[in-house]
C-alpha cells in the first residue's frame, strides 16, 4: 500500500495520469504552433489584403 491505496486503484489510476500528461503536451504543441499561423506559403492569404485581420 502506497498512502493508502493499493495496486488496483494505482493501475486504475495510471491510465488517468497518461491522459493528463498527454493532454497537457498536446495543450502546449499547439501552443507552440500559434507562433506559425498564417505564416505559410500554403495558407497565406493573396496579395494586398493586409487591411482584413487575421484568419483566427
Amino acid at each position: 500500500m502506497v498512502l493508502g491505496l493499493d495496486k488496483r486503484a494505482l493501475w486504475a489510476a495510471l491510465p488517468l495520469l497518461g491522459f493528463a500528461i498527454g493532454h497537457f503536451l498536446d495543450k502546449k504543441e499547439t501552443e507552440r504552433m500559434t507562433m506559425f499561423r498564417d505564416k505559410s506559403a500554403l495558407y497565406a492569404r493573396p496579395a494586398g489584403s493586409e487591411n482584413q485581420p487575421p484568419s483566427w
